[in-house]
């Protein structure tokens, strides 16, 4: 291959690459673009997680900041642990205010979101809402496990889950199992916990 070759074909990579980024552009102006697309592009850089509360005294409170889309444990009014967590998606959206842990369940399952499954155990029918999907006939409802779960309101809690780079939940604050057990952990009932944008 000889060097006009290769000019000619970085050339026609980065035009493809900026009518992409254009298409992109067009699209998000236009609102056209998929929900968790939309929502990656306004999330900022993660930062890593860390847990510091082991040793930590003072009183406990959870703050979530939705548009940070980060949670912060504090002990004695300090910062002892930080996570990443992906709150709830467009029309699921996690309600700011101000609330208190009410229940914890380290093996929670969801009574409202899971999957139909058969009597051998086999999904036939996954990520459904129970009351609004019709189960198949031979099939029965398997909530989603929520482990390390703390309810801090009704129909929302904090637990280990998926956390992608944006809001995804259907209301709930997800976080990386690792950092919802050190939440779980530390927190007792009636712990506070802010909600705010």
């Amino acid at each position: 291959m000889t060097v006009a070759h290769i000019r000619n074909l970085l050339a026609a990579l980065a035009l493809i690459l900026c009518s992409a980024c254009t298409e992109l552009d067009r699209e998000a102006k236009r609102g056209t673009q998929s929900a968790p697309a939309r929502s990656f592009a306004a999330t900022p850089k993660r930062k890593p997680a860390y847990w510091k509360g082991d040793s930590a005294k003072g009183a406990a409170k959870v703050v979530i900041h939705l548009k940070e889309q980060r949670a912060y444990f504090f002990k004695g009014g300090k910062v002892v642990g930080e996570s990443n967590v992906s709150t709830g998606r467009k029309g699921f959206e996690t309600p700011p205010g101000r609330y208190r842990v009410i229940q914890k369940d380290e093996n929670h399952l969801s009574n409202l979101y899971g999957s139909y499954v058969d009597e051998h155990g086999a999904v036939v029918q996954g990520n459904v809402q129970m009351g609004k999907d019709p189960r198949p006939d031979g099939t029965e409802f398997h909530g989603a496990a929520m482990p390390y779960f703390l309810r801090f309101t009704k129909g929302y809690g904090m637990h280990a889950g998926f956390v992608p780079r944006y809001r995804a939940s259907h209301g709930c604050i997800r976080m990386p199992r690792e950092m919802a057990k050190h939440f779980f952990d530390a927190a007792s009932l009636d712990t506070p916990v802010v909600v705010q944008e």
